[in-house]
C-alpha cells in the first residue's frame, strides 16, 4: 500500500531520531512531545491532541483525540506498550473513520528498537 508512504517514512525517521536520542523506557507523553519537536525541526506541520466529535444520529456522543495529525494527512499514535496489538490498530482505524483521513501510523517506543505499524483505512 502506497497511501502516504513518503510521509510515513519521514515520520518514522523522526521517531527513530527521538528514540535514538532519548532511549527507551520513558512515558508516552515524553515521546510525543519530543516527536513534536523533531517534526518541527524537520519542517513538518502537525497538530497535537486535536479533538474530533463522534456523532450518533446527528448528535455528539463522544470525542476522539488522536495524539498527532501530521500535514493534515496522517494520524500518529504514540505508544509505550509491550507490542503493537490489534486494539491499537482498531483505535487508529476509528480515528481514520472519524477524521476522514486514509492513513495512520502507530509508533511504539517501549523497546530499544522502534516498532511501528502503518494503518490504512480501506475506502468502500
Amino acid at each position: 500500500m502506497h497511501v502516504e508512504s513518503d510521509l510515513v517514512y519521514r515520520v518514522t525517521g523522526c521517531a527513530m531520531e527521538v528514540l535514538n536520542t532519548l532511549g527507551h523506557g520513558l512515558r508516552e507523553k515524553t515521546y510525543e512531545r519530543a516527536l513534536c519537536m523533531e517534526l518541527q525541526h524537520q519542517g513538518l506541520q502537525f497538530t497535537q491532541q486535536k479533538t474530533y466529535p463522534v456523532l450518533y444520529r446527528g448528535q455528539q456522543v463522544d470525542e476522539y483525540v488522536p495524539d498527532l495529525e501530521v500535514e493534515q494527512r496522517l494520524i500518529v499514535e504514540v505508544k509505550t506498550a509491550e507490542a503493537i496489538c490489534e486494539a491499537h490498530v482498531g483505535q487508529v482505524l476509528n480515528y481514520l473513520r472519524i477524521t476522514g483521513l486514509e492513513a495512520g501510523i502507530i509508533l511504539n517506543f517501549k523497546h530499544p528498537r522502534l516498532e511501528w505499524k502503518k494503518v490504512v483505512l480501506q475506502k468502500r
